[in-house]
């Protein structure tokens, strides 16, 4: 695990996003959904360039609440060094400066990947130590304005190494099995636990993304046929059946000749967010509309 993680959270660019970089003491008025962002076609595009997407360290794993009033993503300031959660509210129509969440308090040293459930009511994340090991699935509940005090998931999934989770509508959930070659998993929904689990049945990625109906699932993954080993998106789409499709990589005006990682698409279906590195080791953060999904759709 301590090889693979600092890697995993690594993944990415240091693009100059802009001429001026914002801190939390001149954080600028946004209003609007998106922080005020003119939203994407078919090509991706930063998000919030020198906002949220910033020069220098790595953003990644966004999710907001299902009313896009909040949201939640990942910073890893330097490669190495333990990841945070930060989030900003919309108030008074005008976003929040970011504020690091700290769900853990200290119990852990890193948390990332925050999934904000469909009902709004849960946020799933990963959690590891200042090693980067006991990497597990945690979670927090709502309670009135706030969140409860953090609470691994309790179930037999954490007894491997596991991140990225993320939640269908009927709270399925699924996740990367780091102990079992970054494969993908899913644990069902049995009345608010998870007692089983198994490997999902697609031929290769991790980092998923699961549709609220489970109609669709979005992974990335290496190219072996690619010299420079880069990671691309893919997407399955579900069979009458209940068996995947085959991978389909989702071209190249989304994949670029850099690494694409950890994607997710926003609670009202009109974008997917994802992480790109350009260069350096840094991430940072590119949306696009979730057209790019639907025309590679197959008549099933």
């Amino acid at each position: 695990m301590r090889s693979i993680l600092p890697l995993i959270v690594s993944l990415g660019c240091a693009l100059m996003m802009s001429s001026k970089s914002y801190g939390q003491d001149e954080f600028p008025v946004l209003e609007g959904p998106y922080f005020g962002q003119k939203p994407p076609g078919l090509i991706p595009e930063v998000f919030a360039p020198g906002i949220i997407s910033m020069s220098g360290r790595s953003e990644m794993g966004v999710s907001f609440s299902p009313d896009l009033d909040e949201m939640y993503f990942t910073i890893q300031k330097k490669r190495g060094v333990p990841s945070a959660i930060y989030f900003s509210k919309l108030e008074d129509k005008k976003w929040t400066p970011f504020k690091k969440a700290n769900f853990t308090k200290g119990q852990k040293a890193g948390e990332m990947e925050p999934f904000v459930s469909y009902d709004g009511n849960k946020i799933v994340f990963t959690a590891y130590n200042a090693d980067f090991t006991d990497t597990s699935i945690w979670y927090v509940n709502r309670l009135n304005n706030g969140w409860s005090n953090a609470i691994k998931l309790d179930s037999p999934l954490n007894e491997h190494e596991v991140m990225t989770s993320t939640l269908a509508r009927n709270g399925d959930l699924y996740y990367t099995n780091i102990s079992k070659r970054m494969r993908t998993y899913y644990a069902p929904n049995i009345k608010g636990k998870y007692p089983k689990f198994q490997e999902a049945e697609i031929e290769f990625g991790g980092h998923a993304f699961i549709s609220p109906s489970q109609d669709y699932l979005i992974v990335d993954a290496r190219n072996k046929k690619d010299k420079n080993q880069k990671a691309d998106l893919y997407v399955y789409f579900k069979k009458k059946d209940g068996a995947w499709t085959k991978p389909i990589n989702l071209g190249i005006t989304v994949n670029s000749t850099f690494d694409e990682t950890v994607a997710t698409v926003t609670p009202d279906g009109k974008y997917l967010i994802f992480s790109r590195r350009t260069e350096g080791n840094a991430l940072n953060l590119y949306w696009v509309s979730t057209d790019v999904i639907e025309n590679v759709r197959p008549k099933l």
